[in-house]
Order: structure tokens, then sequence, then C-alpha cells
């Protein structure tokens, strides 16, 4: 087993392993990576979605997603399809998975089934990097400040209702998934590695607690470009077989809209988190 990094600032890509049928020498080994590099890639697998399902455990609980059915032989596993006719894509703005729950997801593992010939990539983010790299003075100013998010920030008339619209996967969303509001630290201690993250974004992040949305707006705004500064970034390119798996608890991630026109299909399974502290 080979592991490259990819970026000075996270990501790595394993190379000569099959994730389906891996010793327990080579799992430890992947875990490890997977906290060190915070995303990790491979390329060239081939999972269904059980066995897809099965390749999440090694990382946590792989758990259902609220908003979108998922296999009937493997309920944690969805389907992101983007076909020829959509104009939009899911995911496509700086995030971490589930943020606006109470106990948000602790990583993500999504597989590429067909892709592009070009565009699709997905960037990460360093969030650890990013709260390290601010003034001594705004990370006291940011010791116990809380943020509030939610899973209709960005939505209106409901998620589910306008994630519908996609062509790829209107039928699809569970119309009457429960509406999510959650508050967490906008620092975060990791449970496994204790380092600290900036755990805020774009998309799930309304305002911070004892504020309203047009004071909080300054301060998220300035956070969250910061976050996504290029040394904190790094950028995959997706080929059919390739996995991703990346921890939701210290990074970033957006999904790149830029092939019009063109197909891109995707398995994605989420794994259990705990609150964040």
């Amino acid at each position: 087993m080979q592991i490259a990094p990819i970026s000075g600032a996270l990501g790595a890509e394993i190379a000569g392993v099959d994730v389906a049928s891996l010793s327990n020498e080579a799992a430890a080994s992947i875990r490890n990576a997977f906290l060190a590099h915070k995303v990790i890639f491979f390329r060239d697998q081939s999972l269904t979605p059980v066995a897809q399902k099965r390749f999440a455990s090694l990382f946590g609980e792989p758990e259902i997603y609220p908003f979108i059915k998922g296999f009937d032989e493997a309920p944690e596993v969805i389907e992101i399809l983007k076909t020829e006719a959509d104009v939009k894509n899911f995911g496509g703005s700086w995030h971490s998975d589930t943020s606006y729950m109470p106990e948000p997801a602790l990583g993500t593992v999504l597989y590429a089934l067909e892709t592009p010939d070009a565009g699709g990539d997905t960037m990460f983010a360093n969030t650890s990097a990013a709260y390290e790299a601010l003034s001594p003075g705004m990370k006291r100013m940011l010791d116990g400040l809380i943020a509030v998010n939610s899973s209709e920030n960005g939505y209106a008339g409901g998620r589910a209702r306008n994630m519908a619209k996609l062509d790829g996967m209107a039928g699809t969303y569970n119309q009457a998934a429960t509406t999510f509001e959650s508050e967490h630290p906008v620092v975060r201690t990791h449970p496994d590695t204790g380092l600290k993250s900036l755990y805020i974004n774009r998309s799930h992040t309304a305002r911070f607690k004892d504020m309203t949305a047009e004071e909080s707006k300054p301060l998220i705004d300035y956070l969250t470009g910061h976050m996504i500064r290029p040394e904190f970034t790094c950028r995959f390119r997706w080929q059919p077989g390739s996995i991703a798996v990346w921890d939701n608890r210290a990074t970033l991630h957006f999904a790149i809209n830029d092939y019009p026109g063109k197909r891109r299909r995707m398995h994605r399974v989420v794994l259990k988190g705990d609150r964040p502290r």
C-alpha cells in the first residue's frame, strides 16, 4: 500500500489496495491516514452499495440520511445524480455534511460511478489549519461563540422541496423529512486528534446564538472566506471507480458545478457522529 499526499494542506491518495477486501493491518493504516490527512482517495475500485456500506463501517457507523431515500439493500447509501438536463448540482457550495443535526456526520464516503470527461471535481478545505492561522485576538473572540445551523438555510420553502427540482433525483427526496436546527461551537475540538478547527459554513450556518442574522453576517463572511483560502485546500479529479473519504469534523468540501449538459453519478454514505465540543 502506498500513501501519497496530494497537497500541503490536506489529502492523500492511497494505492495498492482493494477496499472491498482489506486485511486488518491495511484497515488500521487507512484509518490512521484518514485522521492524519483528513481526506483520503482511492482509484479503480468496484463497490456495490452493500460493499460500500461495509467499507464505510471501517471509519464509523453508517447512518441513514433523512432527506433522500437510500437503496433497499443498503438504506444508508444514497445516489447523487446530475443528469444532462440539470442546471444545479447537489453539494455545490462549501459545507460540512449535516452540520445542522444535533450529532453531525463524523465523515462521508463518496464513490464515483459516472463522471464527465472534464469537470465535476470536489474541493476540500482544512478547517484545523484555518483555525491555527487566526490571530490570538480572533481566537479569543471566538472562544465560547455558538453557531446556529439550519437544514433550511438557503432553501426557501424547504430543503426537500427545492432539491426535488433536480431532474436526476426528483423522486428520491423525502418530502416529510424533519427540519433540523442545532447549535454548535464555532471552534470545535476533534475527539480523536485533539486539534481545534473552525466549525461553521456558508450553507448551513444561519447566525450566532443570541445575535441576529444581520449582526452575525460580517463575521460569518470573514471566517467562511478565510477557511477556503488556497493554502488550506486541495482539489480531487474524479474518475469512475474513485472513492473519497473525508472527516467532516475538520474539513469543508465543495462539489464544483462546471460540467453543463453532462452526467455525474455518485453513491454516498455518511457516518454517525457525536455532538461537537
